[in-house]
């Protein structure tokens, strides 16, 4: 299929509407079956749960074009599985995982013409989401659900390269102690608007949040999980049960163990141990790895000695690896890659 004509080495990471996307709705008890369609526009009561408690939730995700021609998306599967736990979580009906893998299929398919050529270093960006669709004014669940998808192609998350940030710890917490921390619910990312607009205000590219119980030991930041080498080439990653599970994070994990061979800890890290570390970096779907080359914390700077012009050598291979992975330059372990076409 001839690609859209789009200038695909200049576009940024934003929203454009792509000719489909998937819909499916939840009623008296089912699902339906779902269809693509062309109308990225939703029509919904002014009472609608979502608008009045904030019952949803979203995944993210990517298509590429590999080196040899073909499109694929990245462990659609689990993402699948997380949503399912995410709406568990929140009272609204699960949409079959199964069914959750077909449907990316079919919305990638379809908007074959969007995703972005391989070179190009842009990819398509893929965002499933859910929420609930009939009025509701009890506070209590929605009877009614509507699971969508749409796609946009974005840029490079970096367009000059992953250059180091600068972090604050944040003196707001991103989720309660047995809260929803560890799903990906609307509501988390909005509490989390506030402060990173302050740190933006004050500077600074992201939020490093502290435990909510006793503010000593690592979490995240507002999107995305920590990642730590220590100074004998060890990976290092927060262990919490309010940390969203990063499916980056534990594809990186595994690509350090089993490519690269190194040791790796996941664990509880206290905030006073960041200071001893060589390398940091945030990971998630969208930059992969952003290197972190400094901390303020409240008058005080932790300076990592990978230092602020580029990323550290290990971090470095763990993101070449897994972008290596990902295009099909490297071998992925068996079910890591959905072949769209």
């Amino acid at each position: 299929m001839e690609k859209k004509n789009i200038d695909w080495a200049n576009i940024g990471f934003g929203y454009m509407p792509t000719d489909y996307r998937f819909v499916a709705n939840y009623k008296d008890g089912a699902w339906d079956e779902g269809e693509l369609t062309t109308d990225a526009n939703i029509t919904i009561s002014e009472c609608a749960g979502v608008l009045q408690y904030a019952q949803t939730c979203f995944e993210g995700m990517k298509a590429y074009t590999t080196e040899d021609g073909h499109i694929v998306v990245f462990r659609p599967d689990l993402n699948a599985s997380r949503m399912a736990d995410s709406c568990r979580r929140l009272e609204m009906p699960v949409f079959p995982e199964d069914k959750f893998v077909e449907a990316i299929e079919k919305v990638v398919a379809a908007n074959e013409a969007f995703v972005p050529p391989f070179g190009s270093g842009a990819t398509l960006y893929i965002r499933p989401y859910m929420f609930g669709s009939d009025p509701v004014i009890g506070v209590k669940p929605a009877n009614e659900y509507q699971f969508r998808i749409f796609t946009t192609p974005v840029g490079p998350y970096f367009k000059e390269g992953a250059k180091p940030i600068t972090i604050r710890v944040s003196d707001y917490d991103r989720a309660a102690p047995r809260g929803t921390g560890n799903i990906k619910a609307g509501l988390n990312y909005a509490m989390s608007l506030y402060p990173i607009m302050e740190a933006h205000r004050q500077g600074f590219d992201e939020n490093m949040y502290l435990d909510p119980a006793t503010r000593t030991k690592v979490e995240e930041t507002g999107g995305a999980n920590f990642i730590f080498i220590t100074k004998d080439g060890k990976v290092v990653t927060p262990k919490s049960d309010s940390i969203l599970p990063s499916i980056t994070r534990r594809s990186l994990v595994y690509v350090a163990k089993e490519y690269l061979g190194l040791e790796v800890e996941e664990r509880e890290v206290l905030f006073d141990e960041v200071k001893d570390f060589a390398e940091c970096g945030l990971c998630g779907t969208a930059a992969v790895i952003s290197p972190v080359g400094k901390i303020y914390d409240h008058g005080n700077e932790i300076c990592f000695p990978s230092g602020m012009e580029k990323m550290g050598p290990v971090i470095q291979k763990l993101y070449d690896t897994l972008t290596g992975i990902q295009m099909g330059h490297i071998e992925a372990p068996e079910g890591w890659i959905k072949v769209i076409k």
